[in-house]
């Protein structure tokens, strides 16, 4: 089961004639961050954007496949972000990189895989453990109709079995960039004999302190042969 985005990030834009480094650090000390806003069959627009919205809506999660509206004066243009930089000793976000989503267009977006059911899980209850194959998947889908992310429930998921993305119900719109039928998430087991006797492990292993208790009745043994054959003094 997916769940389909219903909010679009607003973010206020800016063009901007210049570019370089001195235009950037300028900027900065504005709290703004430049950023490109490239269109299909046009020159690339620069832009700056107010630092502080943009990492907010970079801190909800997600940035890179959710439709944001660039709001300028005149107009406002629906994008999804395509590149994020930032500093690399202060973590901040120092440049974006925007695609313009045009009527109509066919986007790949990477969403996010969620694990449900695993307090009731079968496989769980039995010892197993649950792997996640796949943290996203790639989807090919309309602007409107972008996964928040994929939901895969391991409730009825037995050890030794998997989720394949054909055993989950993909919306309307929405298709997988993959075609063949992979694995999403799976539940191991412990190993074999463990599983069929978890017993047999412990009852192979010695008794605390048999070991070393027959090494020290052999010294004894030896001595007490020596101590016989002794000479006895005159």
């Amino acid at each position: 089961m997916t769940t389909a985005t219903k909010t679009i990030a607003v973010l206020p834009a800016a063009s901007r004639d210049q570019s370089g480094k001195g235009i950037s650090r300028s900027l900065r000390r504005e709290g703004k961050i430049p950023g490109v806003l490239y269109s299909k069959g046009q020159e690339a627009t620069r832009i700056s954007l107010p630092l502080k919205e943009v990492a907010m809506e970079y801190a909800k999660g997600r940035f890179n496949s959710r439709l944001v509206e660039l709001k300028f004066t005149d107009k406002t243009i629906k994008a999804l972000p395509k590149d994020v930089q930032f500093n690399p000793v202060t973590d901040a976000i120092e440049h974006v990189d925007f695609i313009k989503v045009d009527a109509g267009a066919t986007l790949r977006v990477q969403v996010p895989v969620k694990v449900v059911g695993q307090e009731r899980s079968v496989g769980l209850k039995r010892g197993g453990v649950f792997n996640i194959v796949r943290h996203e998947i790639e989807f090919i889908c309309s602007p409107e109709a972008i996964p928040t992310h994929i939901e895969v429930n391991i409730q009825a998921v037995d050890i030794g079995h998997s989720v394949h993305i054909n055993d989950i119900e993909m919306p309307k719109g929405v298709t997988p960039a993959i075609k063949r039928n992979f694995t999403i998430v799976t539940i191991a087991g412990r190993g074999k004999a463990e599983e069929e006797n978890p017993a047999a492990a412990a009852a192979a292993t010695p008794a605390a302190g048999a070991a070393p208790a027959a090494g020290a009745a052999a010294p004894a043994a030896g001595a007490a042969a020596a101590k016989k054959e002794a000479p006895k003094k005159k």
